[in-house]
């Protein structure tokens, strides 16, 4: 399905042969390339890169990633072993510690992808191998895979151009897929609410996040209450950490505080909420909200308007993330596992209210999964009395219009 948000999103990945060499084997180098506004891929489980070789073909050397299986290598009658002889390699980054031999441009960095909004620098991974037993002209690889993605045919494009010194040539072939995010159906966050004009806090959803997850009769939790995953789970690295068990069953709980009304603006406040045994580090959080328009300040986060198909933007959506160094890190369960920031909005007269939950968002995302948002009935609204005086006390209306 095509994200609204995001109707152009895509990893896009090209596989450019560079060179041939020993008659049976050539260079490859591919490039994984994450074109999405706002989704990406943190360094917990990382990117991981699959395919299906046409033949039977092997992986003699590679630089900038590695591959987590070397497959059955004995038809290879070589004094040296290939790096991979798998039908189907894997191959996943190095982390940023790994010898400079074994590193090559935009690699070795855990396996972040950062998305194309967050952080351009680190939005590109590439790593370049030695193919042996290739035929010529080659056979083009199946199957190209990334986990959460579902990935179209590699076909063959127009041959990259290749920076050569002052100059630059072409590769010899390439091809290319275009990888799309698979929608998940259980979400991995909710959303709370609260005001200043009401004490209720208006919670998560029950089971918002599939209580199929709560633990069985007999199963064992922490001392902190966290679930214990099994083998199966541990060794997977695409499976989630342990997160604390709660009503709504989220790993990650955002909550949204209407927090003042002065004359000319109002402010709310956002916490992010991780209840996950692991660090985000490169968390971020898309908006919607009928106010961002006027939005004037945010205060320790970063935040920018989206941009949506055709090159505009929209005046209701809002990315944001952390500031280096400071808040980009959201660190696992516990004291410190919350980020925090608020906002400034400036009055619309022919838009701003209180009432039918208009300070609230209309949808959250965080790290581009959509969020459970409370039903609708349930948003704080004004108090009944409030509801009844407001127009006839001048006091009441200037407790709501503080300046």
């Amino acid at each position: 399905a095509v994200d609204p948000l995001d109707q152009r999103g895509s990893i896009v990945v090209t596989w450019d042969i560079l060179n041939w060499y020993q008659g049976d084997g050539y260079v490859a180098s591919v490039k994984i390339e994450n074109q999405q506004l706002y989704r990406h891929i943190e360094a917990r489980p990382g990117w991981s890169f699959g395919w299906e070789w046409s033949k039977e073909e092997v992986i003699w050397e590679v630089q900038g990633a590695q591959a987590i299986d070397q497959g059955d290598c004995a038809r290879v009658e070589e004094e040296n072993s290939p790096h991979s002889c798998h039908p189907r390699p894997v191959m996943i980054d190095l982390q940023p510690e790994a010898p400079g031999t074994l590193q090559t441009a935009n690699c070795c960095r855990g396996g972040v992808l950062s998305s194309a909004v967050q952080d351009p620098s680190t939005s590109i991974a590439s790593f370049v191998m030695k193919v042996g037993l290739a035929r010529r002209p080659p056979d083009v690889p199946l199957s190209f895979s990334i986990p959460g993605y579902s990935c179209s045919t590699p076909t063959n494009v127009t041959s990259s151009l290749i920076p050569d010194g002052q100059h630059g040539r072409r590769a010899y072939m390439t091809w290319q897929s275009s990888c799309t995010y698979k929608l998940r159906r259980t979400s991995s966050c909710c959303v709370s609410f609260s005001s200043f004009y009401n004490p209720d806090v208006v919670p998560c959803k029950d089971c918002a996040c599939d209580c199929s997850q709560k633990p069985k009769a007999g199963e064992r939790l922490t001392d902190d209450g966290f679930q214990t995953p099994g083998i199966a789970t541990a060794l997977n690295l695409h499976k989630q950490a342990p997160f604390q068990c709660s009503k709504d069953m989220c790993p990650i709980k955002i909550h949204w505080h209407v927090k003042n009304n002065y004359k000319g603006y109002w402010r709310s406040k956002v916490s992010i909420l991780n209840r996950h045994l692991q660090n985000y580090t490169h968390w971020n959080l898309v908006v919607q909200h009928p106010n961002f328009k006027q939005l004037k300040e945010v205060f320790s986060f970063n935040s920018t308007r989206l941009p949506i198909h055709g090159g505009t933007f929209a005046d209701d959506t809002n990315m944001f993330w952390g500031i280096r160094s400071y808040n980009d890190m959201l660190l696992e369960a516990g004291e410190n596992g919350v980020v925090q920031s608020e906002m400034l909005f400036q009055k619309d007269p022919s838009l701003f209210s209180l009432s039918k939950g208009w300070a609230f968002p209309h949808k959250v995302l965080f790290n581009g999964e959509e969020c459970v948002l409370p039903a609708p009935d349930s948003y704080p609204g004004l108090p009944n009395a409030a509801r009844q005086s407001l127009l006839h006390s001048p006091f009441l209306l200037l407790l709501l219009l503080l300046v």
